[in-house]
């Protein structure tokens, strides 16, 4: 039979290139349309090491066009030859478990309809009797027991390098922590300046000197290196205390409405190796990628540090979480810690989007998924082109849904494509844009999961900014002091958006960032500590310059002032107005709050200044 004669058949045929002397035997399938859904995986089948079968399945044609198959099996020796076999021959002699045997069609049926709004209950916060000091709600996140793990450990490092320590203490970890937070706020431009006769700085220079604070800098560890040798962590230096502070982080209530993106920190120097990572849409390109999950406010309350194929390797995965990318798998391992999952909705941009996430995590989770997504993961939606769409004019859109999730595609400046399984078209709402036709700000229509996205996604970026407004200086050739100083700003941050929403909560105008960022510097330098030294000034130091009038004190943090520890009364030449009483004058001043208080046997100001009642 020629090939005219054989195209013209009417009958069904099965058409192969079949190696000379050989038998058929089950292959490979593959599917010979174009697959525009990267979730789309044919099944594969190798139940032979030399030669295979490439049988494509038209899934998209009628039933009649099936009336030729193609497949094509080459031998080791290249010879081959066209053979003719009747389908109906070939069906009957394939096993009915075999892969060659064409399964039924399981692609997605997108329908122009719309799904049903999520509703995610408001989240509720016990309302506190009081606020607390700003040392307080530090001492949430930075604990104790992290200030001791440093001085523990940064004695040790210091007993393995110099055969000895440097006799460290909590104390004055706490007192090299007060020192960074004040130059964060009082940025120089070294850190020698902070020290040198021509530009001291009394804040810093008072309480360390310059060599012992850079003894400290030197040796301030966070690990023991000789236990870590043999760990595939390649955070070893910096994990426990990262471990420490996420602990903490989870532990502050959240609300139902979460965002997941990176954050980079910043640093530029090589030996971190491939940890360090490059973001050209970045403020900070260079530096070490953590993902975090965070709610609207900005409030972090889980991190992941990103450090290649081993990222995972303490987390718990499924054999299916595992065959996701590594986005997907991001999202899932933040969404593990959210204590309401059945209640909540996650956002995140398109480098985490596809469809599998947002059907896997309701699915294993139950937590709904809104998030912007790059056109070849979408799972295939039949969506308008961009040309289409942008003739439409500005604010129109298209839609498709399929098993439960929806797939939109909005033209704003430039079309944008949406996948959701919280929130879907109607009701419409409208937003302002600029229109250089009218020169006006006009009125056009998007989708109700677009203002969504809007509100709720931009929570780790207002961290980020917040951490970048006071930034704890961390410029070193050790890499994991960037890590530290990201770590001691986020602890500042998070709480004071903790007691942000307190004060929202008793209706009190809270202090700003940079108000609780001194006062916390302030409390770590004095509380628990005695009095600063009082004495005739070093010959070293400047005379101090005329006062031409005597300003009142500030007022001392609450935990400075009730710690019941080295509140002396000091005599001066100079009388003061009582702090305590409104019409006391007195001599005697507390060394420690540098106030004035009456002292004598009418009235007791100093002793019941510094009762709590």
């Amino acid at each position: 039979m020629d090939c005219k004669s054989f195209y013209g058949a009417r009958q069904r045929t099965y058409l192969a290139l079949v190696p000379e002397n050989s038998q058929d035997s089950d292959g490979e399938l593959s599917d010979d349309d174009p697959i525009e859904d990267p979730d789309f995986q044919p099944n594969f089948a190798d139940d032979s090491d030399e030669s295979c079968f490439d049988v494509s399945l038209d899934e998209d044609a009628p039933s009649t066009s099936r009336s030729n198959k193609l497949s094509r099996k080459m031998s080791k020796k290249g010879k081959t030859i066209l053979k003719t076999v009747p389908l109906d021959e070939a069906e009957d002699t394939l096993d009915p478990s075999s892969s060659l045997v064409p399964k039924k069609d399981t692609r997605r049926i997108w329908k122009h309809e719309d799904i049903e709004e999520f509703q995610v209950p408001d989240a509720s916060f016990e309302t506190p009797d009081a606020l607390q000091s700003p040392f307080q709600y530090f001492k949430m996140l930075f604990t104790d027991e992290m200030i001791d793990h440093i001085a523990y450990h940064t004695n040790l490092y210091s007993a393995q390098e110099l055969g000895d320590t440097i006799k460290t203490s909590p104390k004055e970890i706490e007192d090299f922590l007060a020192i960074l937070l004040f130059m964060g706020v009082f940025n120089f431009p070294s850190l020698e300046d902070y020290w040198h006769h021509g530009s001291r700085f009394s804040v810093i220079a008072d309480i360390m000197s310059k060599k012992r604070f850079q003894l400290l800098r030197r040796f301030i560890h966070f690990s023991d290196n000789q236990q870590c040798n043999e760990s595939q962590d390649r955070f070893k230096k910096i994990r426990p205390l990262f471990d420490m502070l996420r602990e903490q982080c989870l532990q502050i209530p959240s609300t139902n409405k979460h965002s997941v993106d990176e954050v980079m920190v910043a640093y530029k120097g090589t030996r971190a190796g491939n940890l360090r990572q490059y973001i050209a849409n970045k403020p900070d390109k260079w530096g070490f990628k953590v993902f975090c999950r965070a709610s609207s406010s900005g409030i972090i309350h889980d991190l992941l540090l990103y450090q290649g194929p081993s990222t995972f390797f303490n987390v718990t995965l499924s054999e299916e979480e595992q065959m996701l990318p590594l986005g997907a798998k991001v999202v899932t391992t933040l969404c593990q810690t959210i204590t309401q999952p059945r209640l909540s909705v996650v956002f995140c941009d398109n480098y985490f989007t596809s469809f599998k996430l947002v059907q896997h995590l309701d699915t294993s989770l139950g937590v709904k998924c809104i998030g912007t997504v790059r056109p070849n993961r979408t799972g295939g939606a039949t969506l308008m082109t961009d040309k289409e769409l942008m003739k439409r004019g500005r604010g129109a859109f298209d839609y498709r849904s399929a098993e439960g999730v929806i797939a939109v595609k909005w033209f704003d400046n430039k079309c944008v494509n949406l996948l959701s399984n919280a929130s879907g078209i109607m009701p419409l709402s409208t937003v302002k844009r600029w229109s250089k036709e009218s020169k006006a700000k006009v009125m056009i229509p998007c989708p109700s999961l677009i203002p969504a996205y809007n509100e709720h996604m931009g929570g780790i970026d207002l961290s980020d900014m917040l951490v970048h407004l006071y930034k704890t200086p961390a410029k070193s050739s050790r890499w994991y002091l960037p890590l530290f100083g990201y770590m001691l700003d986020l602890s500042i941050v998070n709480s004071w958006l903790v007691y942000k929403r307190e004060c929202g909560q008793l209706n009190q105008k809270p202090i700003t960032l940079k108000r609780f960022r001194l006062a916390v510097a302030h409390s770590l330098k004095q509380v628990n500590k005695p009095a600063s030294k009082v004495g005739r000034p070093s010959s070293s130091s400047p005379p101090p310059p005329k006062k031409r009038y005597n300003p009142r004190p500030s007022q001392p943090q609450p935990d400075v002032r009730y710690d019941c520890f080295g509140h002396w009364p000091l005599h001066c030449d100079k009388r003061g107005r009582c702090t305590y009483c409104p019409k006391g004058v007195s001599r005697w001043k507390c060394q420690k709050c540098n106030v004035f208080l009456c002292l004598n046997a009418s009235q007791e100001c100093f002793a019941v200044y510094h009762q709590k009642i």
